[in-house]
């Protein structure tokens, strides 16, 4: 790769991670300003993941998602506006403003959702690779999901019938540490969430997630592998959250020399210093590509604030569309309207 192609990945990684940064940040205001309600996870420190495994992905490939999934969702390509309109609960929102924070969705970009249900993503994306087996298709569904999930037994069952099936899934673990409040060695009586993954037959390999260039070689490398076996493969992803488990979340079960430390490998400031360790910008150039970047993110964002904001709630006669009666699996029709 010659050095202006290695410049165009660096620098589109690093500003899709300031990106996804910065959208969080606002949100965290937003929310408490009590434009978002509900609940709200944040990825702020796991960026590198979000970027480096989705952003290695084509179009004709599918992503299912946890209900930490905003960085997942802007990665790849929902746009902002749809993406902040679901938080505000309106309408025009990816999922209609009935889903929120967790519970983003666009199919027309093969994004199959977050998941407000532990480990609730791993049968759909199970589902979606059989559907391309059968069709003989080389599209890989890539499953992100964290350490807590690995612990429940959809992970097993999965994970079991996609080494079985030769199905095209790549699990990707985000293991930031902790499930909820609960660190990793706590719940896993061993903490090799690969080699474990390994026993199913599947070939896997832990990767630094702090690292946005690591995790982009290792996505690269694991699509590959899919690809041409159609075999799945399992990437544990080691991570940290820098941010509370939610928004509710008082942060008590750790350490705040344990964040400060972790911080330290902050995949941002990680990226900008090699981009001058590697000679392809000098610190200079990196200051000024920044500002001028961080410029284009605020614009960015307060767009699809505004956006969001003046955009509608869903109507009331409409409340009733897309619910499904428990007896039949009929579709009730909104009073005065037609079923849809």
């Amino acid at each position: 790769m010659t050095r202006e192609l290695f410049l165009e990945l660096f620098t589109g990684l690093l500003r899709e991670m300031i990106r996804i940064r910065r959208f969080e940040e606002k949100c965290v205001e937003l929310y408490s300003a009590t434009k978002i309600r509900g609940f709200l996870h944040l990825c702020i420190g796991e960026e590198a993941v979000a970027v480096g495994v989705v952003g290695a992905l084509t179009e004709d490939d599918a992503v299912v998602s946890t209900y930490r999934e905003h960085g997942h969702a802007l990665a790849r390509g929902v746009p902002m506006p749809s993406i902040m309109a679901e938080m505000f609960g309106k309408a025009t929102g990816c999922s209609g403003g009935r889903g929120g924070s967790m519970h983003l969705f666009d199919a027309s970009r093969r994004f199959y959702g977050g998941n407000a249900i532990v480990a609730g993503g791993l049968p759909v994306a199970v589902g979606l690779a059989l559907a391309d087996h059968l069709t003989d298709d080389r599209a890989v569904t890539v499953c992100l999901f964290g350490d807590g999930a690995f612990a429940e037994g959809e992970f097993h069952e999965c994970a079991n019938l996609a080494a079985l099936w030769d199905l095209p899934v790549l699990f990707c673990c985000e293991n930031n540490r902790y499930a909820m409040g609960t660190a990793l060695a706590r719940e896993h009586a061993a903490t090799d969430l690969a080699m474990r993954a390994a026993a199913y037959g599947m070939v896997a390999w832990t990767v630094d997630g702090m690292d946005v260039i690591a995790v982009r070689e290792a996505t690269d490398r694991a699509l590959e592998y899919v690809r041409d076996s159609g075999k799945p493969c399992f990437l544990e992803l080691r991570t940290y959250r820098f941010r509370a488990h939610s928004m509710y979340d008082p942060d008590r079960y750790r350490d705040k020399s344990e964040i400060e430390t972790w911080k330290k490998s902050d995949p941002i400031p990680a990226l900008e210093a090699r981009l001058v360790s590697d000679g392809l910008m000098t610190p200079a150039e990196v200051e000024r590509w920044r500002a001028a970047v961080e410029a284009e993110v605020e614009a960015e964002i307060a767009a699809a604030v505004e956006a969001a904001d003046a955009a509608p709630l869903e109507p009331v006669e409409d409340l009733l569309r897309h619910v499904m009666t428990e007896a039949t699996g009929d579709v009730v029709a909104p009073a005065g309207g037609r079923s849809t």
